[in-house]
């Protein structure tokens, strides 16, 4: 089977050709000279005459340039140089180079055909050079039979080599295609939550609007003050609801989408279900929603950093060692903002249990103004930040699963509010996570 290609620099690639085929040349050349000296040494001359070694040597230059081609028919270039192999000494050196490369593709049917050739040439290179008495002695045959074994081994184990290379280049384009995804999902599933937890707020702004615009349809006894009153709550609430509104639609125009006809038609099923969710959501909480007797509850309100200490207490009764520590008002903080911090935490928390199980939490939330220089004057932030310790863990413990995906919606989470999340360990070799959410006060 073809071998997936690696790629490769220019300059790797030249390099690589030349030194096979100085190789091949001067392994060739050494054959040559030590048959040039047993000849010497019998007092005999080839069979076509003295002149034919430098024949021999211009057959052997034609040979190395020929291995030029032996990637593109490596089965032509091999069969050739194994048959001039038998007239030319210094195309042994080719023949052998082109053999192993034949030999890389792991093709029975070809190394068999190449073995006739081969065989042959042997025969034909006694005759050509009477080195000895005989022409077909027991040593030659097994010299060329071991030879033949030795290229094919070689190309073989080369062959191997390369195919375990190409499957561990295949398979980390994989996993980086696959995590690449991972991160993807983990986006669009934060962007989608933040959807759903906008639905309450916009159906409490729309039951707003529904009540007191049906007030001043059906009440005619309103004096013009308690009308105007009405309408200024009717006029903010809508605007409240459509800042909302807007907030959502900006979380979920720009999506990102791995490529992928069938992923990306998966993605955009996902998106489009938070898009329908939210607004479902919006108009069910301002109606109420249906039970199973047709009866209308009332919505459970989304979790704000106003239920921190309820969070910690269940962390607590879990087993957890957390302390948390504030500053500032926490009610000026809106809602988004407080639903976005208060997640920020519940993560950690979890993280924090499930990665260092014991280890002391420590949950920082302060509430103030930006720094000077850094924003707008009138904007405000919430900075939270959770530490806690890593406990020494035995390599034999299997790891926790999981594979970063929750700290990365977090880190969307925080950068479509306007802010900025980061995590890692610190000097004291703590895990900290840092959360930043500005907002326009």
């Amino acid at each position: 089977m073809p071998l997936p290609r690696v790629a490769r620099t220019p300059g790797g690639h030249v390099w690589g050709e030349t030194w096979r085929l100085l190789l091949a040349f001067l392994f060739g050349l050494a054959v040559w000279g030590a048959v040039q000296a047993q000849l010497d040494y019998r007092g005999a001359e080839p069979a076509f005459g003295k002149n034919w070694l430098l024949v021999d040597l211009a057959l052997g230059v034609a040979s190395t340039v020929l291995l030029l081609w032996r990637r593109r028919w490596p089965l032509a270039v091999a069969v050739v140089t194994a048959a001039v192999s038998g007239v030319s000494s210094v195309s042994v050196g080719a023949s052998a180079v082109a053999l192993v490369s034949l030999a890389t593709r792991r093709r029975w049917r070809e190394l068999a055909v190449v073995a006739v050739p081969w065989t042959l040439a042997g025969f034909a290179h006694a005759l050509v050079y009477p080195t000895e008495d005989a022409a077909v002695t027991l040593p030659n045959v097994i010299i060329g039979v071991l030879s033949f074994a030795v290229s094919v081994a070689i190309g073989w184990a080369i062959g191997e080599r390369r195919a375990f290379v190409a499957s561990l280049h295949d398979r980390a384009i994989t996993a980086e295609r696959e995590q690449s995804m991972r991160v993807v999902q983990a986006q669009l599933g934060e962007r989608a939550r933040i959807a759903r937890e906008m639905h309450d707020v916009l159906a409490h702004r729309i039951s707003l609007v529904a009540m007191h615009s049906g007030a001043l349809a059906y009440r005619t006894d309103l004096s013009p003050a308690e009308v105007r009153d009405t309408a200024e709550i009717v006029r903010e609430s809508a605007n409240r609801a459509l800042t909302e509104l807007r907030a959502v639609l900006g979380v979920l125009r720009d999506v990102p989408a791995p490529e992928g006809g069938a992923v990306g038609g998966a993605f955009g099923g996902a998106v489009g279900g938070a898009v329908d969710g939210a607004v479902d959501g919006a108009v069910d909480g301002a109606v109420g929603r249906p039970d199973a007797l047709g009866e209308r509850l009332p919505e459970r309100p989304q979790p704000t950093l106003g239920d921190l200490d309820t969070l910690v207490a269940e962390a607590t009764s879990a087993g957890a060692l957390v302390a948390l520590e504030r500053s500032g008002d926490l009610a000026e903080v809106p809602d988004s903002v407080s639903r976005s911090a208060y997640r920020i935490v519940q993560e950690c928390l979890t993280n924090a249990r499930k990665h260092a199980p014991g280890a002391r939490a420590l949950v920082r939330v302060d509430v103030g103004p930006e720094p000077d220089g850094t924003q707008p004057p009138a904007t405000r932030a919430v900075r939270v930040t959770v530490r806690n310790g890593i406990p020494p863990r035995d390599d034999a413990d299997p790891a926790p699963p999981g594979a970063g995906l929750g700290l990365i919606g977090l880190t969307e989470r925080a950068v479509l509010g306007g802010g900025e999340l980061t995590y890692g360990r610190d000097r004291r070799g703590d895990f900290v996570v840092s959360a930043r959410l500005p907002w326009a006060s």
